[in-house]
């Protein structure tokens, strides 16, 4: 899958998650591995690509949670 089509599917490898996100790349790596992002598509090199929309509102919620003082624990639980 050629850059331009991710682009129009609206799929983003891990960086540019994190970079839209303000987030660190193991941020992103982090929390899809304790499930509270979720991998849309993996491309034939093995990258992890992300439905931009859905990746960017759990990360908005995730940050709005941690600012409530939830554990990540709790966010997974109200968001999966």
């Amino acid at each position: 899958m050629t850059r331009e089509m991710r682009i129009e599917l609206g799929l983003l490898k891990v960086g540019a998650v994190a970079r839209e996100a303000q987030v660190l790349s193991s941020t992103v790596r982090y929390y899809t591995e304790i499930g509270i992002l979720k991998v849309k598509e993996m491309t034939d090199g093995g990258y992890r690509l992300y439905d931009r929309e859905e990746t960017l509102q759990r990360l908005n919620l995730v940050r709005q949670a941690n600012e409530g003082y939830l554990s990540l624990r709790e966010i997974k639980a109200q968001i999966v």
